[in-house]
C-alpha cells in the first residue's frame, strides 16, 4: 500500500477511514482496560534512579507507560511528548526537533536526555536533535521531569529531564512485529523478540527500521536502531541489567522557507543533493549491577561506554559560512550509588565519573546555487578547524529524605561537578579568515555546586502538595569554547546558572457530578537563569557570549478522568511569561546589511524572550465502545500559543491549533490493525518561526501537513 503525498483524501478514502474508526493496536485482552495514569500510585525512577512512588516526588513529573506509547505509535518524538503538560517538541523533518520545556523553543543545552538514567551524551556534547539516538517507539516507559533535575544529575538539566526507559526482558516467549506504511513513502518495521534464557537470565531485542521521503522535496530520512537488553539474577542478592543501544541515522537537510514560500504551502526545499545532510552513528553499552545488601541497603554500579560519530553540513551556516564537519567522541564512565533506608529517613550517596576523548575536523566548502536552490557542494581542501580534546569529570552527590511526622517529608541534596578539558589545536597556523579564530592549545576547567531542597505535605491518601528549590547549570560546550568562529574570547565563557522555585499539588477527584476516576496535577514555578550562553548575529558574523539574565514564570495544570465507561478524557494547559531581566551586548556591523559601519550598545531588559510560546494546551478524548470489543478511538487537540520571533519583539508568530486522530482495532489475540492521521484538518502551520535581529524577514519551518499512516501488528 502506498499513498501520494500530493493527493488529498477522496470520498472513498474518507468512507474507508470512517468505517475503520475504533481500531486498537494493543493486545486484545488489554483493549478494555483503562490506560489512564494515576499520579499518586504510579512508580517513577528518574528522581532517585530507583523506583519510588510518585507521591514521594517533590517535583513536576509526567510519564507515559508502555501501553500508552504503543497506542500513540509516534512517528516523531513530538507526537508522544507533546501530550504532556508544559512540553512542546517541534518537528523539523525526519526526527529532527527543538524542545521547549519551561524554556523557549531552542537548540541550547538546557535539557538532559537519558536512557535508563544514563545521559546519552556527555556534558559539552549536547545535540538538540539527540532524541533520534534513542529508540523511543519501542520504549517501556517515558518520564519527563520539568525544571532542573535532582541532585543526582549534573549539567544541562535546566528546562527538564527526558528519561526514556527500555522495556524489561520478558519471562515468557515474546515475538512481535509491527509494520506501517504511510504518505511520503513512510515505511516502518518494529520487531521485538524476547524470552527467558534460563532461570537466571532473560533477554529482549527491539529493532526499529524506518524510512521516509519527507513532506518536503529531497528530505528523505532513514534510521536503523537496535536495543538489546539482558536481565540477570546473579545471586539472591545481586541483579544485573546489560543494555546495548545502536542507532544509525541518515537525514537530508531541510531548509527554512521565506514568507512567500510558506504561505504558498510549497514543498520546496532549497537544499538538494545532500546539501545540509547529516549521518549519525550512536552506540551505548552499559551494565547496571545492583547489590541488595539487605532490606535497607542497596549498592549499584553502572559502568558504561559510548561511541558517537557525526558527519554533517550544518544547515544554519549554509548562507554565511558553509562547511562540512566530522566529529566523534568516546566515553568511558562509571556511576556509583549507595542507598540506605533508616526508620524515618533515607540517604543516597553517589559518584559519577566520565572520560570523553573527542576529535573535530571542519573543512571549508563552496556551494553551487541555481536561483534559490543549492544544488551541490565542492570541497576546497582548506580546513577551518582540526582539534582534539579530552574531557574528564567527577561528580559526587548526596541526597537525603526525612519523614517529619505522618504527613510531612523533607528532602535535601547537593551535587558537586568538576570538569577539566585538555584541548589540542592541530592547526598551528592561524586562519587568514578572521571568521575562523583558533584558540591555542590549553586546558580549561569548571566546577559547580548544585543544592536542592523540597518539602512534601500529604493532606490525605488522595491529595498532596510540595514545595521545592533546585539549582542547575550548563557548562560551555566543546564547540562554543574551541570552535568560536569570529567570537573573541570564547575560551572565557562561563557556565549558565539557574535557580528554580516551584509549588505543586496533585491528587484524585473521584466520582463528582461530571466525571469519575479524576486525577489532577498543578504546578507554579519561577525559574531564573543567569549568565546565559547565547549566539548573537552581528551583520554576517555570529558571536557566542554570556549575556545577562532571564526569568521564566509559569503555571501548568493537568486533569484526566472518565465521563463514563466508554468515554475518557485527558487535558492539560501551560501558561508562561518569559522575559529578559538583563540582556545587553555590544552590536557591531561592518557590512552593507546594516548600512555600513554600525556600533551600538543594545539592551533588551524587559523584552519577552524570543521563541517562547505563551500558552501550550492539549485535550485528548478517548472512545472505547462497548458495542465493538477490542476497539479504541482517540481524537487529540493541540494548541501552541503565540510568541515573539526575536529579542526585539518586533515580529511574532500567532500560534496554531492541530487535530490528530488515532484509531485501533484488535481483531483477535494475535492480530491488530491501526491508523493515525496527523494534522487531520490539513492546517498550514509553522513548527518554528524566527527572524534575525534588525531584519523584518520572517523564516518558517512548515509543519507536517495532513498525513495518514496505516499499520498491522502481529504478536505471538
Amino acid at each position: 500500500m502506498s499513498f501520494s503525498s500530493k493527493a488529498g483524501f477522496t470520498p472513498a478514502n474518507l468512507m474507508l477511514l470512517s468505517a475503520i474508526c475504533g481500531f486498537s493496536s494493543v493486545s486484545y485482552a488489554q483493549t478494555q482496560e483503562s490506560t489512564m495514569q494515576d499520579p499518586i500510585d504510579n512508580i517513577v525512577v528518574t528522581g532517585t534512579r530507583e523506583a519510588q512512588s510518585k507521591q514521594d516526588v517533590a517535583e513536576s513529573i509526567a510519564l507515559l507507560n508502555q501501553q500508552q506509547l504503543a497506542e500513540i505509535g509516534a512517528s516523531h518524538p513530538s507526537e508522544a511528548l507533546n501530550r504532556l503538560p508544559g512540553v512542546y517538541i517541534n518537528n523539523l523533518g525526519g526526527e529532527g526537533h527543538m524542545s521547549s520545556i519551561r524554556q523557549p523553543i531552542t537548540t541550547s543545552a538546557v535539557y538532559l536526555f537519558l536512557e535508563d538514567g544514563l545521559p546519552i551524551r556527555p556534558t559539552g556534547f549536547f545535540n538538540h536533535n539527540a532524541l533520534y539516538e534513542i529508540n523511543m517507539p519501542q520504549a517501556g516507559r517515558l518520564e519527563v521531569v520539568k525544571g532542573p533535575g535532582s541532585a543526582l544529575y549534573g549539567s544541562d538539566a535546566i528546562g527538564g529531564v527526558i528519561n526514556v526507559l527500555t522495556a524489561k526482558s520478558p519471562t515468557d516467549n515474546l515475538l512481535k512485529a509491527n509494520v506501517e506504511q504511510g504518505q511520503n513513502q513512510w515505511q516502518r518495521a518494529l520487531l521485538t523478540a524476547g524470552s527467558s534464557l534460563n532461570n537466571d537470565h532473560a533477554a529482549r531485542v527491539d529493532i526499529n527500521l524506518t524510512r521516509n521521503d519527507g513532506y518536503r522535496e529531497e528530505a528523505d530520512y532513514q534510521r536503523h536502531s537496535l536495543t538489546a537488553r539482558l536481565d540477570s539474577e546473579l545471586s539472591n542478592k545481586v541483579t544485573a541489567k546489560t543494555l546495548l543501544s545502536l542507532s544509525a541515522i541518515q537525514q537530508s537537510g531541510v531548509s527554512s522557507l521565506t514568507e512567500t514560500q510558506y504561505h504558498a504551502r510549497s514543498s520546496i526545499n532549497t537544499y538538494h543533493n545532500d546539501v545540509a545532510y547529516r549521518n549519525v552513528n550512536a552506540l551505548r553499552l552499559s551494565s547496571e549491577f545492583s547489590w541488595f545488601i539487605d532490606d535497607q541497603r542497596l549498592l549499584t554500579a553502572v559502568p558504561y561506554y559510548r561511541n558517537n560519530s557525526m558527519e554533517m553540513m550544518p544547515s544554519w551556516m549554509i548562507s554565511y559560512d558553509p562547511n562540512r564537519r566530522d566529529y566523534q567522541f568516546e566515553s568511558y564512565g562509571m556511576m556509583l550509588k549507595y542507598r540506605q533506608h533508616f526508620e524515618n529517613s533515607s540517604i543516597i550517596v553517589g559518584l559519577d565519573s566520565d572520560i570523553t576523548p573527542s576529535n573535530y575536523l571542519e573543512d571549508k566548502i563552496t556551494l553551487t546555487q541555481q536561483d534559490s536552490i543549492y544544488t551541490d557542494y565542492q570541497t576546497t581542501g582548506t580546513s577551518n578547524y582540526d582539534f582534539s580534546s579530552t574531557q574528564k569529570s567527577i561528580s559526587p552527590y548526596l541526597h537525603t529524605d526525612w519523614a517529619l511526622g505522618s504527613q510531612w517529608r523533607m528532602t535535601a541534596g547537593v551535587r558537586y561537578d568538576k570538569f577539566s578539558v585538555d584541548y589540542t589545536n592541530n592547526l598551528t597556523v592561524q586562519a587568514e579568515d578572521p571568521s575562523h579564530l583558533r584558540p591555542d592549545s590549553q586546558t580549561k576547567s569548571y566546577q559547580h555546586i548544585s543544592p536542592k531542597w523540597s518539602l512534601i505535605h500529604q493532606f490525605s491518601d488522595q491529595h498532596m502538595a510540595y514545595l521545592n528549590y533546585r539549582n542547575a547549570f550548563v557548562a560551555p560546550s566543546i564547540g562554543s569554547l574551541f570552535r568560536p568562529g569570529s567570537s573573541q574570547g570564547s575560551i572565557d565563557l562561563q557556565p549558565t546558572e539557574a535557580n528554580s522555585y516551584e509549588v505543586g499539588l496533585r491528587g484524585q477527584l473521584n466520582n463528582n457530578w461530571l466525571y469519575k476516576d479524576g486525577l489532577y496535577e498543578l504546578a507554579l514555578y519561577d525559574l531564573q537563569k543567569s549568565n546565559d550562553i547565547v549566539s548573537i548575529i552581528n551583520g554576517n558574523d555570529r558571536t557566542v557570549t554570556n549575556a545577562g539574565q532571564s526569568r521564566h514564570l509559569g503555571f501548568e495544570a493537568a486533569l484526566q478522568g472518565k465521563f463514563n465507561e466508554q468515554l475518557a478524557f485527558s487535558t492539560s494547559i501551560a501558561l508562561t511569561n518569559q522575559y529578559y531581566e538583563d540582556f545587553a551586548y555590544l552590536f557591531q556591523c561592518f557590512s552593507s546589511a546594516c548600512g555600513g559601519f554600525k556600533k551600538e550598545n543594545r539592551n533588551y531588559a524587559g523584552f519577552k524572550v524570543g521563541k517562547a510560546p505563551e500558552k501550550l494546551a492539549n485535550l485528548t478524548l478517548t472512545y472505547t465502545p462497548s458495542w465493538l470489543a477490542g476497539s479504541r478511538t482517540e481524537l487529540e487537540y493541540q494548541h501552541v500559543g503565540a510568541y515573539y520571533t526575536d529579542e526585539t519583539n518586533t515580529q511574532s508568530y500567532s500560534g496554531h491549533n492541530l487535530l490528530n486522530l488515532r484509531s485501533h482495532y484488535a481483531i483477535n489475540e494475535n492480530w491488530q490493525v491501526h491508523i493515525r492521521i496527523i494534522n487531520l484538518t490539513d492546517r498550514l502551520y509553522s513548527a518554528y518561526t524566527s527572524n534575525q535581529v534588525g531584519s523584518s524577514d520572517l523564516t518558517y519551518r512548515s509543519g507536517l501537513p495532513r498525513t495518514l499512516y496505516v499499520g498491522l501488528t502481529w504478536q505471538l
